[in-house]
């Protein structure tokens, strides 16, 4: 990245706590907020294709983990379940699987997406098929795994990445055995798209 980009991602990551730090007056310190906004910045940066928007991408992460963390502490009502699906790069599996139930769920769920080891970008095929059954992946991208979300979750569910997650009491925690659609034919792709579709149907019979 060249000076003149990065002096502009630290103004706007400058702005950006600012932002956040008005939002949460009252709920954290100053000093949390500019923690959580460095933290989500260097941490999508690690597996940036482009750097161009890691200020924009990072404002999304930190607000998403505060939101958590408030959730996790009482700071902030939880008024519908909190869900988290896990997989290996947050690329495939667990990108599919929230998407769908957001599809079925809508607002009746907050639902949240991570990776273990988190990829650079969305898979193109996990994109084109859900598009081509109306729900949009866009503005989707690979976030790493972190406590707050786990802390903030009722439901834990985990797709081929073993035993990443922390345990919490309390909590329900499931593992689905799917593969992974990375470097998948677009026809195994739809049956892996198929068979997640089936399990969150059943998961938000659960959780309804």
């Amino acid at each position: 990245m060249s000076t003149e980009a990065s002096a502009l991602h630290t103004n706007l990551l400058k702005r950006i706590t600012g932002n956040l730090t008005e939002t949460y007056r009252g709920v954290f310190s100053a000093e949390t907020i500019e923690r959580y906004v460095y933290e989500s910045y260097t941490a999508l940066a690690r597996t940036a294709k482009v750097q161009t928007y890691l200020p924009v991408l990072a404002e999304r992460f930190a607000k998403d983990r505060l939101r958590a963390l408030a959730q996790a502490e009482g700071k902030i009502a939880s008024v519908v379940p909190q869900v988290l699906f896990v997989c290996v790069h947050n690329a495939g599996r667990s990108q599919i699987a929230a998407a769908l139930l957001k599809h079925y769920a809508g607002e009746g769920v907050e639902v949240r997406s991570a990776g273990s080891t988190p990829g650079d970008e969305i898979s193109p095929m996990a994109v084109e098929v859900l598009r081509d059954r109306g729900l949009d992946l866009t503005g989707a991208y690979p976030k790493p795994l972190t406590d707050d979300v786990v802390r903030a979750a009722d439901y834990v569910i985990t797709m081929g990445c073993g035993d990443v997650c922390p345990i919490y009491p309390g909590k329900h925690y499931l593992d689905w055995d799917l593969a992974d659609p990375a470097d998948q034919s677009r026809e195994r792709v739809e049956a892996i798209v198929d068979e997640i579709d089936e399990r969150v149907k059943g998961l938000w019979q659960t959780v309804r």
